[in-house]
């Protein structure tokens, strides 16, 4: 009685430890975390990343192209099937600490050697030359989760299963970024090719003009081949943006899921507006919603019970094995009940010894692998919070560089009314006229680069604080 006593009262220590934890975990470094963004003048708590995408896009038409792509986009779709696959090893791991329970049915015939010990007893007491034996029997084995290991690889499966999410959420946001870029781009070149089209059709009044004057003899036919020259930069403009329309269409159409095509558009990029007023709010809040940091804490968890499991793996374990079924050598008397009955209960505790350097090893790997998580946490904060403030000094300069550029075409503008006028009274010369057309050209195409350069910001900055979800 008092070596059962003695085996209940140090399984009962062990089942005590169940719910103790031997390894400690890493804390989430918050100090990495900024107070406030560089650059970031408002200091409003609420951030554009909290507007949904129906509220943060005005054009119903961009609306449109994001939803089709939410719904067709091949990367989500692959994404959302890695979190189904994440989902089933998930409720695998939730059965860790359930028994297992296997059911055996077998039936055997021995047949001994007749010269041997077993053959003569046969032969002897059962007068047979074979021993037949049957048996159907219910093996149930379960391990204590003392240290915490099983508990531990729950919740690594849980973070893992979160991971997927948070892999999803980041290939959202930046697939209504592309989206979204890719449709200001589309509005860029529309905007350019009509800008070429506009000074096609007045460098070919301008030709006309300078054919007028040469054959009346008042210029050489080195101003037709210079007002020819700037005519054929105007025109060379327009298949390229042609080129590069179709190739845009075809990639807003690829994002969308859908063949290459056009893409049908009633708005222009001159009515298309840029936000004035932008909060990024505060860097714990980006940190909370951003998919990349959200998953780099994840993986701090994971690295967490990866060094829980290890550590566990070091101390004994105990295990429960039983078993009971039916039992005969025959064949007329195996369901004979309750004379064919038989039950087995077992318990062990198991040390690990030679393997011991081995797991002390994976132990320590895990702890290595745990540090590197937290540098990791620090490098994606580190990384989110300088493309927000990248993205908000962006989108201040490039309002500066707008303002100016917007002067500069309207000063350029007024400049080629001037030279035509003045041209056609004989006041200018052509290549005032040339000149001024081409200065013209170049500055109206970049006022539309600059604001599409605004609106790509804007919608970055709108990414990189998390929003698109």
């Amino acid at each position: 009685m008092s070596t059962y006593r003695n085996t209940l009262v140090a399984l009962s220590v062990l089942l005590v430890l169940a719910g103790c934890k031997i390894s400690k975990d890493t804390a989430l470094p918050t100090k990495a975390i900024p107070e406030n963004f560089r650059n970031a003048h408002s200091r409003d708590t609420v951030s554009i990343a909290d507007q949904t995408i129906k509220d943060f896009f005005k054009e119903a038409e961009l609306r449109n192209l994001v939803d089709t792509a939410l719904v067709r986009n091949y990367d989500l779709q692959i994404a959302l099937k890695n979190i189904q696959s994440a989902q089933q090893l998930l409720k695998q791991a939730k059965l860790g600490n359930l028994p297992q329970l296997d059911l055996q049915v077998e039936a055997s015939s021995n047949r001994p050697s007749d010269n041997s010990l077993n053959g003569l007893s046969t032969s002897q007491f059962l007068k047979t030359t074979h021993v037949e034996d049957f048996n159907a029997n219910l093996g149930l084995r379960w391990e204590a989760d003392i240290w915490g290991k099983i508990k531990s690889q729950k919740h690594a499966a849980l973070a893992t299963y979160l991971q997927t999410e948070e892999a999803r959420k980041a290939v959202q946001t930046q697939l209504v970024a592309s989206v979204a870029q890719g449709y200001y781009r589309l509005l860029m070149m529309d905007a350019q090719m009509a800008i070429a089209k506009k000074n096609l059709a007045l460098s070919d009044s301008t030709l006309r003009i300078i054919n007028l004057q040469f054959d009346a003899g008042q210029v050489t036919s080195l101003a037709i081949q210079q007002a020819k020259a700037q005519q054929l930069v105007a025109a060379q403009l327009i298949p390229k943006f042609e080129q590069d329309i179709t190739i845009q269409e075809n990639a807003l159409r690829m994002l969308t899921g859908r063949l290459p095509g056009s893409v049908e558009r009633l708005a222009s990029l001159d009515k298309t507006n840029v936000i004035s007023q932008v909060s990024a709010g505060y860097p714990s809040a980006m940190v909370s919603r951003r998919p990349d940091v959200k998953s780099a804490e994840l993986s701090l968890t994971i690295a967490n019970a990866k060094v829980g499991v290890a550590k566990a793996s070091l101390y004994p374990s105990l295990s429960i094995t039983a078993s009971a079924g039916l039992n005969s050598f025959k064949a007329s008397n195996w369901f004979n009940i309750p004379a064919s009955l038989f039950g087995v209960v077992a318990g062990g505790i198991t040390q690990p010894l030679i393997q011991g350097r081995q797991l002390k090893t994976q132990y320590e790997l895990a702890k290595i692998e745990r540090e590197k998580t937290v540098i990791q946490f620090r490098q994606s904060v580190l990384n989110a919070v300088s493309e927000v403030s990248d993205e908000l000094v962006k989108i201040e300069k490039l309002k500066q560089q707008y303002d100016i550029s917007k002067d500069k075409v309207n000063t350029l503008q007024q400049a080629v009314k001037n030279a035509n006028l003045l041209f056609k009274s004989g006041m200018a010369n052509y290549l005032e006229v040339i000149t001024a057309q081409s200065n013209s050209l170049q500055s109206e195409l970049e006022l539309t680069t600059i604001k599409t350069a605004q609106l790509n910001a804007t919608v970055e900055l709108y990414r990189a604080l998390g929003g698109g979800l």
